[in-house]
């Protein structure tokens, strides 16, 4: 699938921005290889983020969104939002296992197992189990969780420093969303 190789676990994680958008760097350069890639997006439902559009227009790129257009009230989530991260799980590792894509990005995961809308014991379990994976697993998001950081074979944290967010600018197309 890689060229030979077996894949790696990759983590981007902290408070800072740029998680899903270094994700999604590493889904370019890959799709520009030829790889297949899919990326499954955790606790995200707008069909108008700038990726999910523009992934219609590489081939080779696949987005699926597992999560509603709201925020997730994380200390007393809605039933809907846990079945909904369960169902992206199971999405997940049948997309690993069916060895169709080079890469899946699960993107937002590591804050869904931090906040405990998905077990982070199972999806360590199942890294550990398919290690070396047979394609490469991207896990973005705040709060990745000490366990699935231990399993890893890159980890990034992005630091705040700066943010315009706190002199009032809202996400804007094409840069935040």
């Amino acid at each position: 699938m890689l060229e030979g190789k077996q894949g790696m676990i990759q983590v981007y994680t902290g408070d800072g921005k740029g998680k899903t958008t270094a994700s999604l760097g590493l889904a370019l350069r890959a799709v520009g290889h030829g790889f297949k890639v899919l990326m499954i997006q955790f606790l995200k439902g707008d069909p108008e983020y700038g990726e999910v559009k523009a992934a219609g227009f590489l081939p080779g790129l696949e987005i699926r969104q597992v999560g509603r257009d709201c925020f997730v009230n994380f200390a007393a989530p809605d039933p809907v939002d846990v079945k909904m991260a369960a169902e992206g799980w199971e999405m997940a590792k049948a997309a690993v296992l069916s060895r169709k894509y080079n890469m899946v990005i699960l993107d937002e995961i590591n804050i869904a197992m931090g906040t405990k809308l998905l077990p982070t014991a199972a999806v360590a379990g199942f890294l550990r189990e398919i290690s070396p994976p047979p394609a490469e697993i991207v896990l973005t998001g705040r709060m990745a969780p000490a366990e699935v950081i231990e399993l890893a074979d890159l980890v990034t944290e992005m630091k705040e420093v700066r943010h315009y967010f706190d002199k009032g600018v809202h996400s804007r197309n094409g840069i935040d969303h």
